[in-house]
């Protein structure tokens, strides 16, 4: 299924001219060094291509011929690789290996026989042959020489007074085509369902977070318990050529550096796509994914419009048949592990996205998003706010959970909690995603428990609820009467309180007529007074013990009473 995905998406975007996916048997590869030829393969100059992107250098992407798939051997791409195949650099102190380096990345452009007359190739050639090439490169670029030696980079070739590569001319890539035609086939694609040629290795995937920098494998069988019937490598799941090309370059395009179409999601590396063209393809991002730090309001207001656009049924005019697809991948080992696959139809994704930022909407500041992303809300759970600490598993049930609708995981409300009772802190991000997460669950159990509300709820009779609000109560009268405290009852008493509240509540209201008696303004003692009677009317008594639904309700009930003291309608002032 995720395969066949994969190879529609490349077929669309293969018939778009615009898409600039590589045709079958190329792949766009960023080259940092190209070596400029005259006729005779005398160099001329060696051009960078590379620019400052922020404080990374990133080179020109060119259409060359497709990689092969290399291993501990020798084996040499066709008129593009590493300064060891082109020049025959000797970096790791073994002249044999490096000769035979460069003699095979000759070999290769000799065996693409139709177009041994062409003056591009012709010039390759005899750079490549002549044995001083070099050394004159060395002498006449020596500190162009010392840094290619330094760093390897990929090489490749134009003619002098061209723009594109010497790959790139209409004679050398009519070759390469008309040699991936006469391929013969020699078994069944399981994906396409016709015959075709087996794809022995597949073509790595490259992007995936903590994944291998040269790409991982999502197909692949390297070890004999993985074979059957007496079947090695890719004949064990057979995918013809032209579909492993297909989804290979479709889901590196999609995992490419300036892709808008993926997002990460904890430790998954998660890509989205649609089987024909739609908005949700293009604007899934601006929902989903997280801004740039260095400009928080990009894209503030895309996100509202698109959020807008849901709300008003624009996806609900999708042709009912139109599928989308979220795919979350992550490292493990030389393999890409599925953490996640979901396909649905258009309209109904929307839907799911719209009610999933319908339950986090919850009353914040000003300066606050309207819509956090889900690498936010993870984030904001985790140990010192690391993305490297966020449980795997929680990252792809929590992405599943809103695409299909379904109550998030009970890891995450523990979470939660237990990053809240740590930290002591209830902010915007916590507090939206407590909301969402026990409303859903009370949705889902058909329970008698009241939904928690955008804002302050004065009817919410549940005891973890009205607690919270006492202990934010209780906290103001503090900070009225010490103008200027550092540290709070929050600080010291906050995890029993919203676990234990029968061990602590005694304590604190004796503290807080000590508190309201310091305070100089007689009517803000009233008010307070009041609001403290308010509150425990809905309370009979001090639980011993509270539930960790009901403690996450504290944590709620906390901070919307946090938020009501900044609204002068409700502020006991």
């Amino acid at each position: 299924m995720i395969l066949q995905a994969l190879v529609e998406y490349y077929d669309r975007k293969a018939a778009d001219p615009d898409a600039a996916l590589a045709a079958e048997g190329f792949e766009w590869k960023e080259i940092p060094f190209i070596l400029e030829l005259d006729s005779e393969g005398k160099l001329i100059q060696i051009a960078d291509t590379r620019e400052l992107q922020g404080k990374k250098a990133i080179a020109k992407r060119f259409l060359v011929p497709q990689a092969v798939k290399k291993t501990s051997g020798v084996a040499a791409n066709l008129f593009w690789d590493t300064a060891e195949y082109v020049l025959g650099f000797d970096r790791k102190g073994k002249p044999e290996r490096a000769l035979a380096q460069r003699s095979a990345f000759a070999e290769r452009i000799k065996s693409l026989e139709a177009v041994q007359e062409d003056a591009g190739v012709r010039a390759v050639l005899a750079f490549l042959a002549n044995p001083e090439s070099v050394n004159l490169l060395e002498a006449h670029f020596p500190a162009q020489y010392r840094e290619l030696l330094e760093i390897n980079p990929v090489l490749s070739f134009r003619m002098a007074g061209e723009v594109g590569l010497v790959c790139e001319r209409r004679a050398v890539q009519a070759a390469l085509r008309n040699d991936r035609d006469e391929t013969s086939a020699n078994g069944f694609c399981l994906v396409r369902g016709k015959d075709d040629s087996i794809e022995r290795l597949h073509t790595a995937i490259k992007g995936v977070w903590g994944a291998q920098s040269s790409g991982a494998n999502i197909v692949s069988f390297n070890l004999d318990a993985f074979n059957s019937f007496g079947k090695a490598q890719g004949a064990n799941a057979p995918v013809g050529k032209q579909a492993a090309f297909a989804y290979s370059t479709a889901l590196n395009h999609l995992l490419g550096r300036d892709s808008r179409q993926r997002i990460q999601v904890g430790d998954a590396s998660t890509v989205f796509w649609s089987r024909d063209a739609c908005a949700l393809e293009s604007d899934l991002l601006a929902l989903l994914g997280e801004t740039p730090k260095d400009d928080p309001d990009q894209g503030a207001q895309a996100v509202a419009n698109l959020y807008a656009a849901i709300k008003n049924g624009v996806y609900a005019a999708d042709d009912s048949s139109n599928r989308f697809y979220v795919l979350g991948l992550a490292p493990n080992a030389a393999r890409i592990s599925v953490r996640f696959f979901h396909s649905g139809p258009v309209r109904e994704i929307a839907g799911n996205i719209k009610a999933h930022f319908d339950d986090l909407d919850i009353e914040r500041a000003r300066y606050d998003k309207s819509h956090l992303s889900i690498f936010r809300l993870l984030t904001s759970i985790a140990p010192q706010g690391k993305a490297d600490s966020i449980p795997p598993n929680l990252a792809g049930d929590f992405a599943r959970s809103i695409l299909v609708a379904s109550p998030y995981p009970a890891t995450l409300l523990q979470a939660a909690v237990r990053r809240v009772r740590a930290e002591h802190e209830i902010n915007y991000p916590r507090a939206a995603l407590l909301k969402a997460v026990i409303n859903r669950q009370t949705r889902s159990q058909q329970c008698n428990d009241k939904e928690l509300n955008v804002s302050l709820d004065l009817s919410n009779n549940n005891a973890g609820y009205r607690l919270g609000r006492l202990f934010a109560v209780l906290e103001r009268a503090q900070e009225r009467a010490n103008p200027g405290l550092n540290a709070t009852i929050r600080d010291r008493y906050y995890g029993a309180a919203s676990s234990t509240p029968v061990a602590v509540f005694s304590n604190l209201m004796k503290l807080k007529n000590h508190h309201i008696a310091k305070l100089e303004n007689k009517g803000e003692a009233v008010n307070l007074e009041k609001l403290i009677g308010e509150v425990m009317d809905g309370v009979s008594d001090f639980p011993a013990h509270l539930a960790l639904a009901d403690q996450g309700r504290f944590a709620v009930g906390y901070y919307h009473q946090r938020q009501a003291f900044y609204n002068k309608s409700t502020s006991p002032e």
